[in-house]
């Protein structure tokens, strides 16, 4: 089905949270930097960036993703917290950061 070296965005991953949230990034033209949004991608991709299987299926540049995905995991995973948030409180900071990286209307 694939070609050695083909590259990590050329394979058919299964469709969840993480591609849902990054095509409508994409869609929207978020203003994010590229590691973000691999990021968001591939960071469900545990046979990939743990398990080191599909090595033969990468590309120049892949190694680069698999890293930022760690740096990501490291505040993804076991972050999680029962406390419930006051959303009132923490509505100004969001808010601004999607005013920032996604201004405008947003297309869902």
């Amino acid at each position: 089905m694939y070609q050695p070296n083909c590259g990590l965005e050329n394979l058919m991953l299964s469709w969840g949270h993480d591609e849902y949230l990054y095509r409508f990034l994409i869609h929207n033209k978020a203003k994010l930097p590229k590691e973000a949004f691999y990021m968001i991608r591939y960071h469900s991709f545990y046979p990939w960036h743990a398990g080191g299987d599909y090595q033969h299926l990468l590309k120049e540049g892949d190694e680069k993703i698999r890293e930022s995905v760690l740096k990501f995991n490291r505040y993804d995973l076991y972050t999680k917290s029962a406390a419930i948030p006051d959303v009132e409180a923490l509505w100004p900071y969001y808010e601004s950061l999607i005013d920032k990286y996604m201004p405008g209307i947003l297309e869902f």
